[in-house]
């Protein structure tokens, strides 16, 4: 039943489409290897904001800001009122309101998931996921209900992680950092550096690797993960990529298998801040860990990733794009197959944190960028 309502859901946003602004829009024309960027802002004046979801039809995006705050983005770019309902968030570092993402089934059910940052004792914290109902008049949030906490709560500010992706079967994976806590990646008793797989109801699968065995988490699905801030479905085969920090240097791209360990602290390509060794690392490679399908030595500061699968611009297809906070870039990695094949830089003259990137419903890119005054730009191909 899950993949029959999933894949309804995904022959329904076929037909969805993204109106721009009424208004005449800020546009500018950049290179790129496949031809002329047209850039154009479809909304600015948002505080840090992190992730982005496309309503159906004319009724605008969704869009979170760390702070808390949970805005409505016109289709003529207007930003609305803070909508009500939102959890209290843990505003602190990295910590906020985080991931946000909508039912499969949102058409019938108006339900949307938020991720975020939650308190605990001793002034620390973890990640949180819940979901409610998007109010018909798009000002609330209603019945907001908690389905996964991470547990125990370890963050004073740093790697919460926190993407969220459904799969095609319907099941929720969630991304978590280790909280920078570096040996809880390896411990099967906690959720810090973990990807899990639950339900949309948070209950936890019976196929999961690791239910039944004594004093090991039910929901972890594949471990040893630093500070996982992308992740994506890929539309082809159906496999589940995360992006993730290193340290100083070695920012991962992963394919995630089930019950695979991603190395984290026992095998990195990076270094401490410090310019030490990580105390723990083997080496680039641990026995028993799987290596990232793709590294970068020189961190760019990986976020939000999507996979391009739409006709509009066909010399984008096959092609994953990434955001960069670092180096304030839009990575574009073209495949053939799952192998990245070349590498491209992007908007680099936004000069601008790129927190998210999606693909619209209407085949354009649209990306977000982490910054006091953070902008959502609608990204085509002229």
């Amino acid at each position: 039943m899950l993949r029959k309502t999933l894949l309804a859901a995904l022959c329904a946003s076929a037909v969805l489409s993204l109106a721009t602004p009424a208004s005449a829009a800020p546009t500018q024309t950049l290179k790129s290897e496949e031809g002329t960027l047209e850039v154009t802002t479809v909304a600015k004046g948002l505080a840090h904001p992190w992730s982005v979801a496309f309503l159906p039809g004319q009724q605008g995006i969704l869009v979170t800001e760390r702070s808390g705050n949970l805005r409505l983005v016109a289709p003529d770019g207007k930003l609305s009122a803070p909508l009500s309902g939102v959890p209290k968030v843990w505003a602190k570092g990295q910590g906020g309101l985080l991931d946000v993402v909508l039912s499969p089934d949102f058409k019938q059910d108006r339900t949307v998931y938020l991720s975020y940052a939650e308190a605990g004792e001793d002034g620390k914290a973890g990640t949180a996921v819940g979901r409610g109902q998007l109010s018909e008049d798009l000002k609330r949030i209603e019945r907001f209900d908690v389905i996964f906490r991470q547990q125990p709560k370890l963050s004073t500010g740093n790697h919460f992680g926190s993407r969220l992706v459904f799969d095609r079967d319907g099941y929720l994976f969630i991304t978590l950092g280790e909280n920078n806590d570096r040996p809880t990646a390896q411990d099967l008793d906690k959720l810090q550096g973990k990807i899990v797989r639950i339900y949309p109801d948070g209950k936890v699968p019976d196929d999961n690797p690791f239910v039944g065995q004594k004093n090991v988490r039910p929901q972890i699905w594949s471990y040893g993960i630093r500070n996982p801030q992308g992740a994506a479905l890929n539309p082809w085969n159906g496999t589940l990529w995360e992006n993730e920090h290193g340290p100083k240097g070695g920012d991962e791209l992963n394919i995630v298998e089930r019950g695979k360990n991603y190395g984290w602290p026992l095998a990195t390509h990076g270094i401490n801040y410090s310019g030490a060794p990580i105390p723990e690392a083997q080496g680039k490679t641990a026995d028993g860990t799987v290596g990232p399908h793709h590294v970068w030595q020189v961190s760019p500061g990986l976020s939000g990733m999507a996979f391009y699968d739409n006709d509009r611009f066909k010399a984008w297809q096959h092609n994953v794009f990434i955001g960069a906070l670092v180096s304030k870039e839009l990575i574009r990695l073209q495949l053939q197959g799952d192998k990245v094949v070349h590498e491209e830089r992007l908007l680099g003259e936004l000069d601008e944190r790129i927190r998210d990137v999606r693909q619209g419903p209407d085949g354009y890119l649209y990306v977000l960028t982490d910054e006091d005054d953070g902008g959502l730009y609608k990204i085509g191909l002229k």
